[in-house]
């Protein structure tokens, strides 16, 4: 497993020997270690890949997402095997029991709500009607706060007139943001030998990713807060997007420790696959987060 995020922009041939990573550009040859590449992002429909380096990165667990003609991200890789996979893990998985599975989505979507609020406090807004929503949250959300809380939230944020589903570039920089978000949860939902398609509340039959999106709702204000920074933007630059997966590289403060943001989702995953794992135990997964310093601005250097 990795640490490094790797972003390929423009014409390319990625190839693998000799654990590297070979990618070959008009530009000229660079070679990365494959152990060193937490996430690869193919960031072009001219890059040419090996099935051999696929391969390889699979084995280093590398999550890699490719893009459609309009440079979103419309598709990624899962492990067919991954190596911490057993019958009793998704058995256990097939088994969580309810009351655990509502615990935990009640903390889950608790927190993501004060991380919106805190959100709104850094850039001075109002935080009293979303506040509010915080306060009427009951078990399971069964009133869905978390949608209600959503609406006001992003009307604070940006502005009154803002439509979440609308083709802004606001929009576009945030369905980015999340996309790249909810690819580090499926890759350590992997890793953890679980499956991805089974969620704790989400349970569309089109959604592949249901405990993903599950899991990640608390980290989302991460992205809206760098979004924020950046809301005049006409259009999602290259620029925009590698700001975007730097985020999994942000200094945070997590549980009272500082770490970078993948780190915290590694822990954060698996103390929640523990909790619903373990029915005898209604000791709930620690998700406290905050910012370290201000959002950076910079792209990756990792980019070809």
């Amino acid at each position: 497993m990795g640490w490094r995020s790797v972003i390929i922009t423009q014409h390319a041939k990625l190839t693998y020997s000799m654990n590297m990573m070979i990618v070959q550009t008009r530009d000229g040859i660079n070679q990365i270690p494959i152990e060193d590449i937490n996430l690869l992002l193919v960031s072009t429909t001219q890059a040419v890949i090996t099935s051999a380096l696929i391969s390889k990165l699979a084995q280093n667990q590398t999550k890699v997402v490719f893009v459609d003609e309009k440079f979103n991200p419309v598709t990624e890789t899962v492990d067919y095997y991954p190596g911490a996979r057993n019958a009793n893990k998704l058995e256990l998985q097939f088994n969580w029991h309810q009351r655990q599975k509502e615990l935990l989505w009640t903390k889950i979507v608790s927190t993501k709500v004060k991380n919106q609020i805190a959100v709104l406090s850094n850039y001075h807004l109002k935080t009293d009607t979303v506040q509010a929503e915080l306060d009427k949250l009951e078990l399971n959300d069964v009133t869905n706060r978390e949608a209600s809380s959503a609406r006001k939230y992003f009307m604070l944020l940006f502005n009154k007139d803002f439509v979440r589903r609308d083709t802004s570039a606001v929009n576009a920089a945030l369905d980015y943001g999340y996309a790249i978000l909810l690819s580090s949860f499926t890759r350590e939902i992997a890793v953890n030998g679980y499956l991805s398609y089974f969620g704790i509340h989400h349970c569309s039959n089109e959604n592949q990713f249901n405990l993903a999106s599950d899991l990640m709702e608390p980290f989302r204000p991460f992205v809206d807060y760098w979004v924020k920074a950046h809301e005049k933007i006409q259009e999602l630059t290259p620029d925009i997007k590698y700001g975007l997966v730097e985020l999994l590289s942000l200094e945070i403060i997590f549980n009272g420790k500082k770490t970078i943001l993948t780190n915290a989702i590694t822990t954060y995953v698996r103390e929640c696959l523990k909790f619903l794992n373990d029915n005898e135990n209604n000791a709930l997964p620690e998700m406290e987060m905050s910012l370290t310093n201000e959002v950076p601005n910079n792209a990756l250097n990792d980019n070809v």
